[in-house]
């Protein structure tokens, strides 16, 4: 019954926005502007539709691997995007793919969990609780899942079997959402409905802290929805999260004590970079952030309203993908416009992934480019 309510809290928010599309405030609508940048593609490639999940590719030393809603698990060379071996995953994959170069692994939307070696031969089959909707994560012999009722398990690496589980109560009404979990020095961290951030040892699944990142508020269950529906990003300084309708904040990794907390609401997540947070809001505005104290460096408000994806940083750039499909690059010294290219017309749903000095964007229409900017 709870699973039912989570379900049913991710329909009614996904027409919600569906609904303020075609309803309310249109998308802002792009400008010309003059730039200082140009999108290359290195590569292209055809892997298949994610449907109506977030799905990631993996990148390891020498190879891409990424997979489609219909179990389509494709290694790429990272370099030219050339097949290496294609195997088809025996149920609908709803998350995925993590792993490293030895091991990729893959969850699907009755909670099973595969997991394949280098060349694509299956390893091993396990289950969790429920449907896997983020990527799982591994780290020192243990593969990390989260399931989409909030559980988290650990599983051996070896074999797919339950190490640990950690679960706790959520609320009556909570955001679908394919936030995974982010590991750093042997400890797992996780946000969770109403506001939480929690620490983890990640070869037991015990509690090292617990902290609250936004409380609830508001007059109806719509209204007190706080959750944090994206990844904590976690640094040797820092551990911070950002809810949605709530706060951002961040506190000590190690000891769970807060440094500080602001009022900014956002679905898609943040980016960590040395002295710097990105982030894109829950109406689209792209920002940087002091990591030390939170105060706005900068802001562009030019993508409201257009589904604008978690940002991604590197060299002198801040790329965020949209609804329509294009790549927006910003400076990052002052967040204005550098750079914008179209891709196969559908949404970035996931942040663009570090690839060499380049990036890799996967689009719901199952196209993965690997891009430079020159």
């Amino acid at each position: 019954m709870m699973f039912q309510r989570l379900l049913l809290a991710g329909l009614v928010l996904m027409l919600g926005a569906c609904s303020s599309i075609k309803s309310g405030p249109p998308p802002t609508p792009l400008t010309d502007f003059k730039a200082t940048a140009k999108f290359a593609v290195t590569w292209q490639a055809k892997i298949g539709d994610a449907g109506r999940y977030v799905l990631q590719p993996a990148i390891d030393k020498t190879r891409v691997v990424a997979v489609s809603q219909n179990g389509h698990l494709i290694a790429l060379d990272r370099n030219t995007g050339k097949t290496l071996w294609k195997t088809e995953v025996g149920m609908t994959v709803s998350g995925g793919v993590g792993g490293d170069e030895n091991m990729s692994i893959v969850g699907g939307d009755k909670g099973d969990v595969w997991a394949y070696d280098a060349n694509g031969k299956l390893l091993w089959q396990s289950k969790v609780s429920s449907e896997v909707l983020s990527v799982p994560e591994y780290a020192d012999g243990v593969v990390v899942v989260r399931s989409g009722d909030s559980h988290i398990t650990g599983l051996d690496a070896r074999d797919g079997k339950r190490l640990w589980s950690y679960e706790r109560a959520t609320p009556a009404l909570v955001v679908r959402s394919a936030a995974s979990v982010t590991i750093l020095r042997g400890s797992v961290y996780a946000g969770f409905a109403a506001g939480k951030i929690v620490a983890l040892e990640l070869k037991t699944g015990n509690m090292l802290w617990e902290n609250t990142v936004s409380q609830p508020r508001g007059n109806t269950e719509l209204d007190r929805i706080s959750d944090i529906t994206s990844n904590v990003v976690v640094d040797d300084e820092q551990a911070c999260a950002i809810a949605f309708q709530g706060r951002v904040a961040c506190f000590d990794p190690a000891q769970g004590g807060p440094l500080w907390n602001r009022d900014i609401s956002s679905d898609k997540g943040m980016m960590l970079l040395r002295k710097y947070l990105y982030l894109a809001d829950v109406d689209g505005v792209v920002m940087a952030l002091d990591k030390s104290n939170g105060s706005t460096l900068w802001k562009n408000e030019q993508l409201g309203l257009r589904n604008t994806s978690q940002p991604y940083a590197y060299s002198n750039f801040v790329v965020v993908g949209d609804y329509e499909g294009y790549l927006h690059a910003l400076d990052r010294e002052d967040g204005h416009f550098v750079a914008r290219t179209k891709l196969d017309g559908s949404p970035v749903l996931g942040s663009p992934q570090e690839l060499d000095d380049g990036m890799l964007v996967q689009t719901r229409d199952g196209h993965l480019y690997a891009l430079k900017l020159n």
